[in-house]
């Protein structure tokens, strides 16, 4: 029988103490990173699967939390018994990367050196400084090799920078409606959000939940997470009352979405914490040091990949997952590819 629930899954912390040089060459005096995990390490340890997040996760994947025991983690009908990452077979861990705003070191951190809240500070991360953030605790656990490391947008590029640079120590990625480096246009999305962060007054004078200027980032994130299909039979031109109302209030549906979304985001999510994701998506590329070339890039690697796109992500269409899998097949390596037909967006 197949569990509903992991029940309440109480999380974790692996402490670094050591310098932690970045790729901008910055040293973070030590960290912090919060993670969770679900079912059991084998003996050999050799059926550890590494969940990577997206740009607003967190290491709650899964099971509830005593702080949300009402709310399941976001990859919930994904991990659990039975589930695709079966935890009768698999041991799973989920963390939230270095610069979040959940419980590993980030913005809101206190900085060794000056005893205060890093705020604006904190340097900017990358994923390859995620990956070997990852790496050091992958050596915490005791685990030589992770049977997989996957995750979706984001997270999916984290999956594939693991091949790259810890080849040794990962047996197949799993990247999911992803892209080998963003396009100018998703550069373009991620500039406006930052921009009307950077330019609320609240955030100006400190504040990490500048309520306009994230929930303006949020509202324009969403747009982009859904197709025009989805949003079509979401909402359609729907009013909240029968008729108009002639003014700048919410009466379309699609607005008062839109407005919680950004209300809720808002009051939970760091403002500092949103500017290093968005330009840790923008720096990414792997191909960054290989001639820009993906083939040698991924020339060495001898990690399985699955590649999953989605019919109707037009953020990350099927088209930027494919020039991965060409990439890989061009170099020989051993990839499967799938499009998803859904109209959901991403």
């Amino acid at each position: 029988m197949v569990s509903e629930s992991l029940g309440i899954i109480e999380p974790q912390f692996f402490k670094f103490e050591g310098d932690f040089e970045l790729e901008s060459g910055k040293i973070l005096e030590g960290f912090n990173i919060i993670y969770e995990t679900y079912g059991n390490l084998n003996e050999k340890k050799s059926n550890a699967i590494l969940i990577c997040h997206a740009l607003s996760g967190n290491h709650h994947a899964a099971g509830y939390s005593n702080e949300e025991k009402n709310k399941a983690g976001w990859w919930n009908e994904l991990i659990g018994p039975g589930k695709a990452f079966d935890t009768n077979k698999f041991f799973i861990v989920s963390l939230n990367n270095l610069g979040g705003c959940h419980g590993s070191t980030g913005p809101s951190s206190v900085n060794p050196k000056t005893s205060k809240i890093f705020g604006k500070s904190f340097p900017l991360v990358t994923v390859k400084d995620w990956v070997k953030s990852q790496n050091l605790l992958r050596k915490h656990l005791g685990i030589d090799s992770w049977h997989a490391v996957s995750g979706g947008s984001l997270g999916g590029m984290q999956a594939l920078q693991w091949a790259i640079d810890f080849d040794k120590h990962i047996k197949k990625s799993i990247v999911i409606a992803a892209a080998p480096k963003l396009s100018a246009q998703n550069i373009a999305f991620n500039e406006v959000a930052r921009q009307a962060i950077v330019t609320d007054p609240d955030f100006d004078q400190g504040s990490f939940h500048p309520k306009r200027g994230l929930g303006l980032a949020r509202m324009l994130g969403h747009i982009t997470y859904l197709s025009e299909e989805m949003m079509k039979e979401k909402f359609g031109r729907d009013l909240k009352k029968e008729k108009y109302e002639y003014g700048f209030d919410v009466e379309f549906e699609v607005e008062s979405y839109l407005r919680y979304q950004a209300d809720t985001f808002s009051d939970k999510f760091n403002a500092y914490t949103y500017l290093l994701m968005t330009k840790a998506l923008d720096y990414f590329d792997p191909a960054r040091g290989f001639e820009n070339d993906l083939n040698k890039a991924l020339d060495r690697t001898t990690t399985d990949f699955l590649i999953l796109s989605f019919s109707s992500d037009w953020r990350f269409a099927p088209e930027r997952s494919k020039e991965i899998v060409n990439a890989l097949i061009s170099s020989k390596k051993s990839v499967s590819y799938a499009e998803i037909k859904k109209h959901a967006g991403a």
